[in-house]
């Protein structure tokens, strides 16, 4: 738990500076570098998660984003670059206030909140010298600032989905909007404004399977980057629209590249060093300095600064792993295994080195989402499950990020019946593939979020497919999820489970709690009692419909957390319990403290 990797971070607008946020303290806050491999200053403190949002243009102005509790309630907060006391720009209980931008000249901070009505978003603006708030933009949606123009304009965009969004351009000058993209059918968009008027920049796989990058002007689409059977991530144009970079991710391998503005020709960039997984960062408003993230399967990222104009690249941030030697961390190997229908699902597998005795106990873990992607690369925590002598599985079933729109869409509502056998399929695989000295494996299964309903069903419906489960933020019922789940997480997760009334058949049959007659296996579940994703409701329910059945069950809820654990000792926690949990069920340890109380 003490190999922390800081954060990317951001660049003060001189590029003299570097911002990131680190967890070294236990919980993630922000600190301060006057120079690459500088001492860091920290510059936020306490137990609540707090992040940088954006450096004024002037640089004097740090905006920061902290949260209570895990609540998903955000608020806005001011402080000097220098360090000091924050100023509340608006913190408000069980309500979200999410950053926008600071205007060019610096006058104002755009936010967005869900103050007026709990299942929609208002635009305000907030003046960093006066300190008085108004509404810019009110109309009922779950809008968001995507864009803008000196002279004010607003590029609005308006999630309708999971991944559906419409794109308007607001003049507050006029108080009116002008559709410009997936006004007559929202689609999977993810859009700014071009280099020029009238231009949008998007990546979409609207036009193909696979998320592609594109110039949208006069209603023609121009593609920018190359015809790939992988989808580009992101994409994004620098301030001084001089260049865009954009990532491509490999089968979980993320690359950047970068393109000319002016020609949309390949630009020459940072020669960065061997990794698995590549980010960029921010650039300084001039265009000059670019952050870097690498990352390698046995070294924390680190954050490296490009200088365009000189081409030098330089090592900023050196991350801490006490104790640790971790040239000796496992590296991900892909592999495949059979659905049942033949299509071959990619997964991610780590071993040990040995086991004694052989074979290795298996665990499989689902990532959340359910549109998230297990990746490659460094992880402290997958390298506790080498230590501990187990085989680490992470799966990419359909309905994952990364593989093209046929694949992230074979579950959407009721079609997650006919795919979600992915789910059995890899214990089986398991059970034959990591079997030693003709004998088959025990096999776990855990996750979080999305995992911990994949967990879950897992547990039930294919009950007997795996050995103890521990399921982390979990959705027991897709019901009462949608029931009761955040307002404005519902519009946008019913398009992705379906709908409460009409597909209310498929979501009861979907559900892991229609089949708890059927479970027979061990079973952790651990929850936040303030999560507004995953309500408690979802832990509580299941734990009492399993006591029931007298399988050995377990049930921990942290009180400080929403969904999923972030401070240090909580972490410990959910982690140690479940590695003891397993030891217990697949090696057959007479751990008492497998079972909390």
């Amino acid at each position: 738990m003490d190999v922390r990797a800081p954060g990317g971070g951001q660049l003060s607008p001189d590029g003299s500076r570097l911002y990131f946020s680190w967890a070294v303290t236990g919980t993630a806050q922000v600190w301060r570098l006057d120079g690459p491999n500088r001492f860091p200053v920290q510059m936020t403190g306490g137990e609540d998660r707090t992040s940088l949002a954006e450096i004024t243009p002037d640089g004097k102005t740090l905006v920061l984003s902290r949260d209570r509790k895990g609540e998903e309630n955000p608020g806005l907060y001011l402080m000097p670059a220098e360090g000091g006391p924050m100023k509340v720009v608006q913190h408000l209980p069980k309500i979200q206030t999410a950053f926008s931008f600071v205007s060019e000249d610096g006058k104002w901070l755009y936010f967005r909140s869900n103050d007026v009505k709990p299942n929609a978003y208002a635009i305000y603006r907030y003046g960093l010298s006066t300190g008085t708030k108004e509404i810019v933009f009110d109309e009922p949606g779950l809008w968001f600032v995507a864009g803008h123009k000196p002279d004010g304009r607003l590029l609005l965009a308006k999630a309708t989905g999971s991944q559906a969004m419409e794109y308007w351009e607001w003049n507050p000058a006029t108080k009116s909007k002008t559709p410009l993209l997936g006004t007559d059918k929202p689609g999977d968009y993810r859009a700014e404004y071009g280099p020029k008027e009238g231009q949008l920049l998007v990546v979409t796989p609207e036009l193909g399977n696979f998320r592609r990058g594109y110039l949208f002007e006069g209603g023609k689409w121009t593609p920018i980057t190359p015809d790939l059977k992988w989808d580009v991530s992101r994409a994004s144009l620098d301030e001084a629209k001089k260049r865009v970079l954009y990532t491509v991710n490999e089968g979980g391998y993320s690359k950047v590249h970068a393109l000319d503005a002016a020609t949309w020709k390949p630009a020459e960039m940072a020669k960065l060093p061997p990794a698995d997984q590549y980010a960029y960062g921010s650039t300084t408003p001039d265009g000059r300095f670019t952050v870097f993230s690498v990352g390698t399967a046995t070294d924390p990222p680190q954050s490296w600064i490009y200088d365009w104009t000189s081409a030098r690249l330089t090592r900023w941030v050196v991350p801490s792993a006490p104790e640790v030697d971790t040239t000796t961390f496992a590296v991900a190997a892909l592999e495949f295994y059979p659905a049942r229908d033949g299509t071959k699902i990619p997964a991610f597998v780590r071993r040990p080195k040995s086991c004694d005795p052989a074979p290795c106990p298996v665990v499989v873990q689902f990532h959340g989402g359910p549109e998230g992607q297990a990746t490659p690369g460094f992880s402290p925590s997958a390298q506790l499950w080498i230590d501990a002598g187990y085989v680490l599985v992470e799966p990419n079933v359909r309905g994952s990020e990364g593989y093209g729109r046929s694949w992230l869409d074979a579950d959407n509502g009721p079609k997650r019946l006919e795919v979600l056998t992915d789910i059995e399929d890899a214990a089986k695989w398991a059970r034959t593939a990591f079997a030693a000295n003709g004998k088959a494996p025990k096999v776990g299964v855990m996750g979080g979020s999305y995992g911990g309903y994949s967990t879950l069903v897992a547990m039930t419906k294919f009950a007997g497919a795996y050995d103890a489960g521990v399921s982390i933020v979990g959705i027991s019922s897709l019901v009462s999820f949608l029931q009761n789940t955040a307002p404005y997480r519902r519009i946008l997760r019913a398009s992705e489970y379906g709908d409460l009334e009409k597909d209310r058949d498929a979501l009861v049959k979907l559900s892991a709690t229609t089949y708890i007659d059927k479970l027979e296996a061990p079973l952790l579940l651990i929850q936040g009692a303030t999560d507004p994703r995953v309500p408690v409701g979802e832990a509580i329910q299941m734990y009492e419909a399993t006591t029931k059945k007298g399988v050995p069950t377990g049930l921990i809820i942290f009180p400080d957390e929403g969904h999923g654990a972030q401070k240090r000792e909580n972490r410990v926690l959910q982690t140690g319990h479940t590695i003891l949990w397993f030891d217990r069920y697949l090696k057959g340890k007479d751990a008492a403290a497998a079972k909390p109380n």
